[in-house]
């Protein structure tokens, strides 16, 4: 059996991943190919005890910690669905994965990249992303986005400059020169995240098909 596709979408506070997702989800098992959708952390018993302790604003948590719990999840998620996923032939769409620890807890929390990408290459197994979606909207606009669904959890309550690091480490990651020296990360697509869901669905379908005609040409068929 053909092994699978791992589509990963990310993007800052409020980009609109999970919409996209649950969408991308969704027009994928209409058009009969077979998808698995999952998010970090959480989707596996112990991800999700970490995420309710990672996302609780009454957590107090050093920067150190914090990456460790999210590698944690990550490790886990890893072996326990993404790869069986993969080996049995799925495509499997993952709501963040190892730019956001690059963004957030390398430029965000000024932890040293090289220990970041040590103990991440011991929790993806040396998994690379075939492609990563890349949801791009101005930090105010993300945050806003945010503040509708709710209060804000533990991250999402850090400061304006730290997002406002984090937004520049998502766009420095589309740079040729950044995806040349950070290969474990795989091919990087800028997604413009503005406008309505549909509009931001249809550039998101656009790329895929270019990229993976197969199976992903089909999508577009179906939208129309």
């Amino acid at each position: 059996m053909a092994r699978g596709r791992l589509i990963v979408l990310e993007g800052a506070e409020g980009a609109g991943k999970t919409t996209q997702m649950r969408r991308l989800t969704e027009q994928l098992e209409q058009s009969g190919i077979s998808a698995v959708a999952v998010r970090e952390p959480g989707g596996t018993p112990v991800g999700d005890a970490i995420r309710e302790i990672l996302l609780d604003p009454a957590s107090q948590i050093t920067a150190t910690t914090e990456a460790l719990l999210f590698m944690a999840s990550r490790a886990e998620l890893t072996a326990r669905e993404i790869i069986p996923s993969l080996e049995a032939g799925k495509t499997v769409l993952l709501d963040r994965f190892f730019l956001s620890t690059y963004a957030y807890q390398v430029m965000g929390r000024g932890l040293a990249e090289d220990d970041v990408r040590a103990a991440n290459s011991i929790a993806t197994q040396g998994l690379v992303p075939d492609l990563t979606l890349l949801l791009d909207v101005p930090a105010g606009e993300g945050l806003g986005r945010a503040d509708k669904r709710g209060g804000r959890d533990r991250m999402e309550q850090t400061g304006d400059e730290f997002h406002g690091r984090v937004g520049e480490a998502f766009r420095t990651f589309c740079k040729a020169s950044w995806q040349d020296s950070h290969p474990e990360c795989g091919p990087i697509k800028l997604i413009d995240g503005r406008g309505d869901e549909a509009e931001v669905y249809q550039r998101i379908v656009e790329a895929l098909a270019a990229g993976f005609p197969d199976p992903f040409k089909a999508l577009i068929t179906l939208r129309k």
